[in-house]
């Protein structure tokens, strides 16, 4: 009897033995396309018939471009699971692929950590204004001429998350080690023991109390651009603004100009809209730290990925489930 085929769309870097074990148990495959063109002719002369499973990337999308109703269309019939290796899934239309009848699943909590550090690390840096200096440093005028104003302390401040899902939380924990008190805003107050304490609040509460706001939210049709002019015009004069979530979530344009009028004091950004492009504004900015989307660009977090999303797999073949699906799907 043959083998289940899985279709591997990425790379494999760090779970090599967890892998070698789903081998063992599968028919692994690789398309051979290097562009959304190829891959669809790929799907359409039947490469992958017989596939029940898939293994994706993030950095997949330069090879079969977002998973939209367009690609899950042309992909095999047989094809029943696709799971994403990335707590964020904006690349993948869950709704397509619920009306072609596959089940999606994420890495819900394997990024917390690392995301939630890389997090901390810009509310200190973009609190402090280090940015400015470090640049000053490099160019050979030590803190820089004249110097940068001085920067604020955690302290004491009000710290705002807009999306208190896994990484928030554990956000807030690493905020109130610095003395920082926190309030939120989700879609619905969580439980007190979810909560932490933290103070659920509205989202015009959430902009108006706010010394920092941090953006923990996925990106959907509804939280495009959720940040911007207006929103903006409603904050503290003088937050600080940081989104490790998804770039579109904020309109860069409108942070832009929120930073020139003084309303925004700094902002720390992982995420932009246009991966890799960055808005001039921002790269122009001393007063704004960035970084090329590595809140989970650790070893022991990719692994911890890629066991996760091996294991989805695995379930699906073995079993006909998977262990996370996505919460859209979590009653199909």
């Amino acid at each position: 009897m043959s083998k289940p085929r899985v279709l591997l769309l990425g790379e494999i870097d760090h779970a090599h033995k967890e892998w070698s074990s789903l081998a063992s148990i599968s028919e692994v495959i690789e398309p051979k396309a290097r562009s959304r063109e190829e891959f669809i002719e790929e799907c359409k002369a039947g490469a992958f018939d017989g596939v029940v499973a898939a293994y994706r990337t993030f950095q997949s999308v330069a090879i079969t471009g977002l998973i939209n109703e367009e690609l899950v269309a042309a992909l095999p019939k047989s094809l029943k699971f696709m799971a994403h290796n990335g707590a964020g899934y904006d690349q993948v239309d869950v709704f397509a692929c619920t009306r072609h009848g596959i089940r999606v699943s994420n890495v819900p909590t394997a990024v917390d950590d690392a995301t939630a550090d890389t997090t901390m690390f810009l509310i200190l840096g973009a609190l402090r204004g280090f940015n400015t200096s470090m640049m000053a440093l490099r160019n050979g005028h030590w803190k820089g001429s004249p110097p940068p104003p001085l920067g604020h302390d955690p302290q004491g401040k009000v710290l705002g998350i807009l999306g208190m899902g896994g990484i928030g939380r554990n956000l807030m924990k690493k905020a109130s080690v610095f003395g920082m008190t926190t309030i939120y805003h989700n879609r619905n107050p969580l439980s007190e023991e979810l909560s932490g304490g933290a103070k659920y609040v509205s989202f015009d509460e959430l902009l108006a109390n706010s010394d920092v706001l941090s953006l923990n939210l996925p990106l959907n049709k509804n939280t495009r651009h959720i940040i911007s002019t207006k929103e903006f015009e409603k904050m503290k004069k003088g937050v600080v603004v940081i989104n490790t979530a998804r770039g579109a979530v904020m309109d860069e344009g409108a942070l832009v100009k929120a930073l020139e009028k003084g309303q925004v004091w700094s902002a720390g950004l992982d995420v932009f809209e246009e991966e890799p492009k960055v808005h001039a504004g921002l790269v122009a900015n001393p007063s704004v730290m960035l970084l090329p989307h590595m809140g989970t660009w650790t070893v022991e977090t990719q692994t911890k990925m890629e066991v996760w999303c091996i294991d989805n797999v695995k379930s699906a073949v073995e079993k006909g489930k998977l262990l996370s699906p996505v919460p859209e799907q979590k009653d199909m």
